[in-house]
């Protein structure tokens, strides 16, 4: 708003971790020195008081703020509010009046000169305190009732004021209609309290009507009439703000004798003693603080104002007239007359910056040199121009959205997984069938090229995996130094892993505060899952690779394996998962085919997943690069259902138990308050068995909850199995297709859009949705159809699924439909299969459109069909139509064949759809026949203007259905 800035004039940083607000700073001649000069008073929420006598910064100064320190007292209450008064009876001298929240105690300050080089020395005396009964908030002081000196109005929480005069109590008085305390005043013109109610409107109170109103003590609760003597409680007037206020002020100077001035949360308010408003500023900021300080004309009052935006601004009336910057948000601001300079903006934060300062500009002796009138050189000129112009050329040309990373990153992460088990082992379980778990060391090694700060580092692995440690401090690094740490991992689960990856990921900061992450990726071995063993001649599970390079050695494929093989050839290799069935994989001597077979389905995933990685090296290194492989069986679907019908069940036995031990609880729980009931009955009852009852339901539900936990267990492990099966089913669609890297990305997120299951989502209903998108939009059978999904809009809220008939059936339908060459990709548009595709999809012989054709989740609305399908005819032309239409069902002759065989190539359905009608078009037959004879003149007047009019219509639209379907 303004190029200016509050000049610093004196500055101290109070303290660390201190809170201070509105309350906790006043100044005045708190020490009565008689000079004029004021000191600062400041108090914090942590009980320290402190008493200020700034002096201007000098570059001299040696002692900085603590020079301008008088006084440092720390008290055993939090201070909530501070202020200077007269507060001693039979004394003009001034005192200081420290709030606390159950305590209102009254110092004196008094100064010693000293006699030495450390200067003069002050005291702080109490002379008197009041013990509040009632938590305060604020307080206010004056003349109450024209009395001499000041006297202390304080009010409590439960809106309570309490008047006190000097030393002694003298009543207190309940504020009607109360809920939250608010700013309180006292306006000395009209002896009244003025305080914001939580009706959001200004009240003031004379004290006259307080004195005489009902004793607070005798009525609690305002809103009863008096049963003793005394008045009701009413404000004088009110005024109605519509928002909270922030402060309240009542100038003490002569010439705004009239203004009562209210600080809200978005306006300024000026208010005469009678309620009336003077004006009103709307703020486009948020206030923290303010502060009538003079009148320069009359009528006119100015003001300071603070803003959340580290704004000091300088108003008359309505008028902005100086706005000046400070480096925090003031909560309290006052002004002060020191003895090189009067008028000092003292302002304070809530984090402890005092700051004194001006307003105004500091001359600049600043002055530009003269620069040297030389001729210009046109060519380097133009040499440089055009320079500059190939720069921006190449910087528009650029069209990357996000910033480019930086060629060097700070720090280098490195991670080494150790080529050999641990000796000893690290894991948890030291044994799983007789057979030891092995552990294995993976280091991490992190360099620095700059200072780094904060370092932390997590590491992120998929159960049953685990590993000793997976979060690190790392102590703060300079430039080319480094560190290192390790961990071990190992299988902490009776179950085999469906992925051997982890994450390690490192934050940290650099010296400009600036947050920065860094992650890396690491495989684990297989030799941590399974061990060598023999190779198993009959299985239930099968899968069939097929390569175009000779067989080779598996012994020289899985070195780590074949130490205790027994097949010498290599054509056969066994692993035995630790937890988990026996995986064999056979190489066949003639052909170029491997064969994988195991008993149980989704162990096989991490041995496939090898097979193949391995087979890749290996030719990579071998200089092969036409190597491929595929898979030619039929997809394992059924095997892979059995899988996603387990977890399933464990699904609904999970919500079985819930609901099982939601009914106990409840039950336990009426049992409780039945038998405390009787408890509580002073005379004595029989339990009638509820002691037996209490007993059963206890043990019932802690069956239950034990019964519940072991689901958990099994739910956990049949979703790591499901995670493998699916893993093997993308791997053999992607080796069956031969689908691109983004195509299996894509297949993975459809099939696999959870890590985890959770009781509110879990992967059956996720999964179904992802699958049913791919149907509708790159899956689907026309460009019709996939334009018609895109009609769509919303859809079912996700939850657990009936029965898994309709996830199967769709998982199916996608697996065909990829099969018979349909395209995964994101865009919608380029994603239509070509028309022989169509045509076999929407033959007879092909496949059966599920979700189209009979399931009723993939079907459109009525809306969307009809909004497509085509234009609604007119009012005429459809009341024409039918006219025509029953002239049609109720003649005959030769007139009227054309018209049936228009009729009957558009309205007609396709074959397959048609067939269960027969007994509908029976009796339409029927119908026609008994209507021929009542009819027959006006059905030949009809057929001829249908055949005159509507032919041409009817062959546009059969010519336009092939064209759709070609689309």
């Amino acid at each position: 708003m303004s190029l200016f800035k509050a000049r610093d004039w004196w500055s101290a940083a109070l303290g660390e971790g201190e809170e201070f607000d509105q309350g906790c700073l006043c100044v005045g001649d708190v020490d009565n020195s008689g000079t004029g000069h004021d000191k600062v008073v400041v108090g914090s929420y942590m009980g320290m008081l402190r008493i200020f006598s700034p002096h201007a910064n000098t570059k001299t100064s040696e002692g900085g703020p603590a020079e301008a320190l008088l006084l440092e007292v720390q008290l055993h209450n939090a201070i909530v509010q501070v202020e200077v008064g007269k507060f001693v009876s039979c004394s003009d001298l001034l005192h200081l009046a420290v709030l606390h929240p159950r305590k209102c105690s009254i110092f004196s300050v008094s100064g010693t000169a000293g006699n030495v080089e450390h200067g003069d020395q002050y005291q702080l005396k109490l002379v008197y305190e009041h013990n509040l009964k009632r938590t305060v908030c604020n307080m206010t002081y004056g003349a109450f009732g024209g009395v001499t000196g000041h006297s202390l109005c304080i009010q409590s929480m439960d809106g309570m004021l309490m008047f006190f005069e000097q030393d002694s109590y003298t009543f207190g008085r309940f504020l009607p209609g109360f809920l939250l305390p608010g700013p309180l005043v006292y306006n000395p013109r009209t002896d009244s309290v003025l305080t914001v109610s939580s009706a959001r409107q200004l009240e003031s109170y004379r004290y006259e009507t307080l004195a005489v109103a009902t004793e607070a003590e005798s009525r609690q609760d305002p809103d009863l009439n008096p049963k003793t003597g005394g008045k009701r409680l009413t404000p004088d007037w009110t005024c109605v703000l519509g928002e909270q206020a922030l402060d309240l002020c009542v100038p003490s100077y002569s010439h705004a004798s009239s203004s009562v001035f209210v600080l809200g949360e978005r306006n300024l308010y000026c208010l005469r003693d009678n309620s009336h408003i003077r004006f009103m500023k709307k703020l486009e900021f948020n206030p923290s603080c303010f502060l009538p300080f003079a009148s320069v004309t009359d009528g006119t009052t100015n003001l300071l104002l603070g803003n959340h935006t580290n704004m000091l601004l300088v108003y008359q009336d309505v008028t902005l007239k100086w706005a000046a910057q400070l480096s925090f948000v003031p909560v309290a601001v006052r002004l002060a007359n020191f003895p090189e300079i009067k008028g000092v903006v003292v302002s304070l934060s809530s984090d402890g910056h005092l700051l004194c300062s001006y307003m105004g500009t500091d001359p600049s002796f600043f002055s530009t040199p003269k620069v040297d009138a030389r001729e210009a050189d046109y060519e380097q000129v133009d040499a440089e121009m055009k320079k500059l112009q190939r720069f921006i050329r190449e910087a528009s040309r650029t069209q990357d959205i996000l910033p480019k990373v930086d060629a060097e990153e700070d720090l280098n992460l490195t991670v080494t997984v150790s080529s050999s088990m641990d000796s000893p082992s690290q894991a948890l379980i030291q044994d799983i069938d007789g057979v030891s778990v092995p552990s294995v060391t993976v280091q991490v090694k992190v360099k620095a090229r700059c200072v780094v700060q904060s370092s932390k580092m997590t590491v992120a692995i998929q159960p049953p995996l685990a590993v000793t440690q997976d979060q690190f401090v790392l102590e703060p690094m300079g430039v080319g130094s480094s560190s290192a740490v390790a961990f071990s991992a190992f299988l902490n689960g009776r179950y085999p892993a469906a992925d051997l990856t982890g994450d390690v990921t490192v934050s940290y900061s650099l010296p400009t505060g600036v947050p920065r992450v860094l992650q890396a990726r690491f495989s684990l071995p297989l030799a941590l899952l399974c061990v060598p063993s023999s190779p198993a001649k009959t299985t239930k599970f099968k899968i069939t690779v097929d390569t175009n390079q000779p067989p080779v050695d598996l012994n020289a494929v899985f070195p780590e394996f074949a130490v205790k093989s027994e097949d010498k050839d290599g054509n056969s290799l066994a692993f035995q998962f630790l937890s988990g069935a026996k995986v064999t994989v056979l190489a066949s001597r003639t052909s170029q085919r491997y064969r994988i077979q195991s008993d149980r389905f989704e162990d096989m995933w991490m041995v496939v997943k090898e097979l193949v990685q391995r087979f890749d090296q290996h030719f990579s290194k071998l200089g092969v690069k036409d190597f491929k492989k595929s898979f030619s069986g039929p997809l394992p679907l059924q095997e892979y259902f059995l899988s996603v019908d387990h977890h399933f069940q464990l699904r609904v036995s999970a919500q079985q138990y819930q609901d099982l031990l939601s009914e106990r609880a409840v039950q336990f729980r009426a049992i409780q308050r039945r038998l405390l009931t009787r408890f509580k009955d002073k005379t004595p009852a029989p339990l009638q068995n509820l002691d037996t009852l209490l007993d059963a339901t206890y043990s019932q539900v802690m069956a239950l909850a034990e019964a519940a936990e072991q689901n958990r267990a099994l739910l956990q492990e049949a979703f790591v199995r499901l995670r493998g099966a699916t893993h093997l089913l993308v791997l053999l669609l992607t080796l069956w297709q031969g689908l691109s890297p983004d195509q299996t990305a894509i297949l993975e997120a459809t099939l696999l859009p959870l890590l985890q299951d959770t009781p509110q989502l879990g992967w059956e209903e996720s999964c179904d949705a992802a699958v049913s998108h791919l149907l509708r939009s790159c899956l689907s059978r026309s460009p019709k159809d996939q334009a018609t999904s895109l009609a769509q809009q919303g859809g079912p809220v996700l939850g657990l699924p009936r029965d898994t008939a309709r996830l199967k059936k769709h998982i199916a339908l996608m697996c065909d439909r990829i099969g018979k060459g349909g395209r995964l990709t994101l865009a919608s548009e380029a994603n239509v299969p070509v028309q022989v595709q169509v045509q076999n999809l929407a033959a007879p012989g092909g496949v059966e459109p599920i979700a189209e054709a009979t399931g009723d989740e993939l079907e459109l609305p009525q809306e969307a069909t009809a909004f497509i399908k085509r234009k609604q005819p007119s009012k005429k032309g459809k009341k024409d139509k039918d006219k025509k239409e029953a002239a049609v069902k109720e003649g005959a002759g030769g007139g009227e064949e054309p018209v049936k065989e228009a009729r009957r190539e558009k309205k007609e359905p396709p074959k397959e759809k048609r067939e269960p009608k027969k007994d509908k078009e029976a009796n339409k037959e029927a119908s026609k026949e008994a209507s021929k004879e009542a009819s027959k003149e006006a059905s030949k007047e009809a057929a001829e203007r249908k055949v005159s009019r509507k032919p041409s219509a009817k062959v546009k639209e059969k010519k336009k259905e092939p064209e759709a379907e070609e689309g």
